[in-house]
């Protein structure tokens, strides 16, 4: 194995912070994954570079001497790649409805500070997106069981709301989530985030109208084949004039994600993640900005 650039951003990271931790944290990797990198270093260049001894971290001899050369060769790297890419462009996936404001306030600060542009792009599966590389980033909603490549972010969680037609013989005005045993759920089998697995086995509904993408559960809702259930998101946004909204009582909140799969892009990805964080008003360390708040949107 040679030195690899992966090698000395985390010796790099390491060393500017003084805390394997916290530069895990920058890295978006785990820290004995960090941990596992620098030791690589130290064996390939048959020197230790980092005193674990000390609170924080110093650099040895060696490594104080080989700090300089690392960052220089990482800053004209990012130079070189920014040289060449100029205007970037990140893709980023979702299966439907943005949230509000927080995709807006994401792009424009994205834009605003790096020069390259957002694109958006639909996908009824945007995990799989990502895997086949048709989207560099993608936000999803609710508990993902994403491939160890990919790596997932949680921005904030979004509260449930039900749907059902205008015409839908239904006396109650607000619903509880406890009596869903009740309910004909229509589900979005691919990319929804209520469905059979949103209860434990048993407590759930008992009978469910499935569909496959977000347009054919629209149309299910209003065509009055059931109940629906999703982000309130959608009742801001006016998602079809035959559905009517209900208010749904102890429902659990929907956790809303970033995933990506960290490469040749990280850093441009690494920078949306950055903007994507701060319009929820959280740091990328995890810590909350003061002022701000990381419930959901608008």
């Amino acid at each position: 194995m040679d030195v690899e650039i992966r090698h000395l951003r985390a010796f790099v990271a390491v060393a500017t912070v003084g805390s394997f931790s916290r530069a895990a944290g920058q890295l978006f990797i785990t820290q004995p994954a960090l941990t596992r990198t620098i030791r690589q270093l130290e064996s390939l260049l048959g020197s230790a570079l980092i005193d674990r001894g000390t609170h924080p971290v110093s650099l040895t001899p060696a490594g104080e001497e080989f700090f300089p050369y690392a960052s220089r060769i990482l800053n004209h790297l990012d130079i070189a790649v920014a040289a060449v890419r100029q205007h970037a462009t990140v893709r980023l996936g979702f299966s439907w409805l943005l949230p509000d404001p927080w995709a807006q306030d994401t792009v424009a600060s994205f834009e605003e500070a790096t020069g390259d542009s957002v694109s958006l792009v639909r996908s009824d599966d945007p995990l799989a997106a990502i895997t086949e590389g048709r989207v560099d980033v993608a936000l999803v909603r609710g508990a993902i069981a994403a491939p160890s490549v990919i790596r997932v972010v949680h921005l904030f969680d979004e509260r449930r709301i039900a749907a059902c037609s205008v015409s839908f013989d239904l006396a109650a005005s607000e619903l509880d989530w406890r009596d869903a045993a009740d309910w004909t759920l229509v589900v979005n089998t691919i990319s929804g985030t209520t469905g059979p697995w949103s209860w434990p086995e048993g407590d759930g509904p008992r009978r469910f109208v499935p569909t496959a993408n977000f347009d054919e559960w629209v149309e299910s809702v209003a065509a009055g084949r059931g109940i629906g259930i999703l982000p309130d998101v959608a009742e801001r946004r006016g998602i079809h004039p035959a559905i009517r909204f209900i208010p749904l009582r102890n429902a659990p909140l929907i956790p809303v994600s970033l995933a990506f799969r960290p490469g040749g892009r990280e850093p441009l990805l690494r920078r949306f993640v950055q903007a994507a964080l701060a319009a929820v008003g959280v740091s990328e360390d995890g810590t909350r900005v003061s002022g701000r708040s990381a419930e959901p949107p608008g």
